[in-house]
């Protein structure tokens, strides 16, 4: 994929800012989740790049990457828009979340099915709305986000193009 100018990549366990000038894009969003949060006032938005739901059981392990975990990514990233934009009225779409692999860690629950949990806990407690998602199946996803209106475009692996 060429990228161009006012395209801003986030790749896995980041998180990046753009303007309305800008696209923001992450590829390879198969269990993880990419989040977009966006000020439709100042047209200022995040995406996030989750690979897992919870930091907890990493943290006496050393230094963590913030932008890995939902807990943490999420809070994050809205008190950097917040800076940006203090009166910001924001909103969120999500997507990924896909059971990638057939593996059961005793929850019952993939880890892309906790992935979404997690994002949607997230957002609940920051009273951030999930306006629109395309999360779950079993197939690869890239996300991209057009600030200038908030279109969220979504590829989906071997199948249609859809926006959210």
């Amino acid at each position: 994929m060429t990228v161009l100018k006012n395209e801003i990549k986030v790749g896995i366990a980041e998180y990046k800012l753009g303007t309305e000038s800008e696209k923001l894009i992450t590829v390879g969003l198969g269990s993880c989740v990419g989040t977009i949060i966006y000020d439709k006032k100042t047209k200022i938005g995040g995406l996030s790049h989750i690979m897992l739901p919870d930091s907890v059981p990493f943290e006496n392990k050393g230094v963590l990457n913030i932008a890995k975990f939902a807990n943490l990514a999420i809070p994050e990233m809205v008190a950097e828009i917040k800076k940006k934009s203090p009166t910001a009225d924001l909103a969120a779409k999500i997507v990924g979340g896909a059971n990638m692999f057939n593996f059961n860690n005793g929850t019952g629950m993939s880890i892309g099915e906790r992935n979404v949990l997690a994002v949607k806990s997230s957002l609940a407690s920051l009273r951030i709305p999930i306006i629109s998602e395309n999360v779950g199946g079993n197939s690869g996803k890239t996300m991209i986000v057009d600030l200038k209106d908030f279109k969220t475009m979504v590829r989906i692996v071997n199948h249609e193009i859809v926006y959210i």
